[in-house]
């Protein structure tokens, strides 16, 4: 019962549905779950220890600001973390995966020109779980769970400003390395892929 509520709740401050600032309750959030209290306090302390909500000693919760410096520094270890995954999973990368990936960038284009912010989210995640899966390396993977909230709230919050046409061309690019079998290049590109979207957000 916690997960559910901690899932729910992480998707509704990640989506801005719970704004920057906001007080919640943890008596008005068990009414809105239909749960006790107790695992609503529960997955607000995860969400706590993960940055996004700030709960003091006899005083509300409130969801956390946006901190756009923190944002900037997590999203220079996404990169490395994501280039991390493609050194090790891109000598094992076979053409179903690049199909998968090719799926995954006409998902996203399309995503984008609907104004779709979730759906892109959806599409750009299932481009680099790729690489993830393939990496074999679980702790990547966790890490990234632990991260990636922070950087979703400001995709959310710029996404009308934001232009993907550029996330859409670097896939193309780290595609077409990987097929070419350009393992150092396809590194670099991801890695840049990630720097630059993070410029672009915090622009």
């Amino acid at each position: 019962m916690s997960d559910q509520v901690y899932e729910g709740l992480k998707l509704a401050v990640i989506s801005l549905e719970l704004s920057p600032g906001q007080k919640v309750r943890d008596a008005e959030l068990a009414e809105q779950f239909n749960v006790s209290r107790t695992p609503v306090r529960e997955a607000l302390k995860r969400l706590e220890d993960e940055g996004l909500v700030i709960s003091t000693p006899g005083s509300l919760t409130r969801i956390s600001e946006i901190n756009t410096e923190e944002v900037k520094q997590t999203f220079v270890v996404a990169a490395d973390l994501h280039a991390l995954a493609a050194k090790l999973a891109v000598p094992s990368l076979k053409n179903d995966d690049y199909r998968s990936m090719e799926d995954a960038n006409k998902h996203l284009k399309m995503a984008l020109i609907q104004k779709d912010i979730t759906a892109a989210i959806e599409a750009d995640d299932a481009f680099h779980n790729v690489f993830l899966q393939a990496s074999g390396n679980s702790e990547i993977i966790n890490v990234l769970n632990r991260l990636l909230p922070k950087l979703r709230r400001l995709e959310y919050l710029k996404f009308d400003s934001f232009n993907g046409e550029h996330s859409v061309k670097d896939h193309e690019n780290i595609i077409q390395a990987g097929k070419a079998k350009q393992h150092k290049q396809v590194v670099a590109l991801i890695e840049q892929n990630w720097l630059s979207l993070g410029d672009q957000l915090i622009e």
